[in-house]
């Protein structure tokens, strides 16, 4: 099964959709779809480089974060009640999901 994710761009003029397997890790997916979500920790919840803003409609559909998870987005600038980490984000249980890039999203190895 795929699951059909929305990316859209910080300044919402741009949109990226992609087919994603279901499983798939939203900071996988994301890179692959070259967006600027620099993840320097590779997944291991140790940074915020890959936050992300999830679509209102979507954020009840996803499992809560855990206290680890809300305590780095606390460091992340941008951040609103919807945030969340891509690499925490599990592709599972969704048709599909609509993320904004927050403002200081980049990839520094994307320069």
């Amino acid at each position: 099964m795929t699951i059909a994710v929305r990316f859209i761009a910080a300044d919402g003029k741009a949109e990226v959709a992609v087919a994603a397997e279901e499983g798939a890790r939203l900071l996988d997916v994301a890179q692959a779809a070259d967006q600027p979500l620099e993840g320097t920790c590779e997944g291991q919840m140790a940074c915020s480089t890959c936050h992300v803003i999830v679509d209102a409609a979507d954020f009840a559909k996803l499992p809560r974060a855990s206290e680890m998870e809300d305590d780095l987005l606390d460091l992340a600038p941008h951040v609103t009640r919807t945030s969340r980490l891509a690499c925490q984000i599990v592709l599972t249980g969704l048709d599909s999901l609509t993320v904004r890039l927050p403002p200081t999203s980049r990839d520094i190895a994307r320069r």
